[in-house]
């Protein structure tokens, strides 16, 4: 079953949001020719609905698709302004492509101090998130490769994607992983979750509590399993920013060592992709997770 599970979240990352009755039997590769790359087209002109002019947003998307999701990294990669990429984030925002994730970071010269120039240089940039997997997959792996795929040749796309997906699904992963804390701490009235980042680090699970708590996390898609080394990279990335979690919680691909599940307890809570099975296998129509049938 947990491979059945891994399948599942590889073909989610692809194929989430749309809809679609997947047959996940069929190998990955011949799924995307078939339901993606043969109805280019079509696909590409109701994502053009979406995003109203290819042109103006298409390099945008693909930047923040492919990079690290920041707004001020994705301008400089494709070229946009402050100003004219911040108009190209509300449209998109406004038309359900796009929303927001806030950092948290704490303006550096608050109290009106004198800062190193470094420190004077360092930019605070919030990040922006897909609506769907499925948005994020076609600017990450299909958009880029238009002039391929309307030529039929789709060996480029497929060869990039086999380079790359593994990488892809990390972020998907960490999306899952999000909700499935939300869904194990539902009792303690979680007030906000997400990502951390700032100039020192970036951590992938935050969340707070309405009484203050804080729940921390890091996500693994590796294709073994996690040992204690993980945990103590991210006590360390705790104590660089001062944070004292009520509970840390790690996601992994492929389970654990048998020294750092040992050491679970109520503080410690460890979740592979066997602790997946009930949100993917028994959702609501209503939730970004349908459409998948089994053969």
């Amino acid at each position: 079953m947990i491979h059945d599970i891994e399948k599942l979240i590889e073909y989610f990352s692809i194929f989430g949001g749309l809809g679609w009755n997947i047959d996940i039997d069929m190998p990955l590769e011949e799924l995307i020719k078939k339901e993606i790359l043969d109805n280019f087209v079509t696909l590409h002109n109701q994502i053009l609905e979406l995003t109203t002019d290819e042109l103006q947003y298409a390099k945008l998307l693909t930047s923040l698709a492919r990079g690290d999701r920041r707004i001020f990294s994705a301008f400089n990669k494709s070229g946009f302004t402050n100003m004219s990429g911040g108009l190209s984030l509300k449209h998109l925002q406004n038309t359900g492509v796009l929303e927001a994730e806030y950092s948290r970071e704490e303006p550096l010269n608050k109290d009106g101090q004198k800062l190193k120039r470094e420190d004077a240089r360092h930019r605070i940039s919030h990040k922006m998130r897909f609506t769907s997997p499925f948005l994020r997959f076609w600017f990450s792996f299909i958009s880029p490769k238009r002039k391929y795929i309307e030529a039929g040749n789709y060996e480029p796309v497929l060869d990039n994607f086999r380079q790359h997906f593994q990488a892809f699904i990390g972020y998907t992963f960490e999306e899952l992983s999000n909700e499935m804390l939300l869904m194990k701490f539902s009792s303690l009235n979680i007030l906000e979750s997400g990502s951390y980042w700032d100039r020192h680090v970036e951590i992938d699970l935050f969340a707070t509590t309405l009484d203050n708590k804080l729940i921390l996390g890091e996500c693994k898609w590796k294709n073994h399993k996690i040992n204690k080394k993980e945990l103590n990279k991210l006590i360390d990335k705790c104590e660089k920013v001062s944070f004292n979690p009520e509970y840390i919680t790690l996601f992994a691909k492929r389970g654990f060592s048998k020294e750092l599940l040992s050491m679970q307890d109520e503080k410690l809570r460890l979740y592979s992709c066997e602790s997946f099975e009930d949100m993917l296998l028994n959702v609501s129509e209503d939730d970004l997770i349908i459409g998948f049938v089994r053969g």
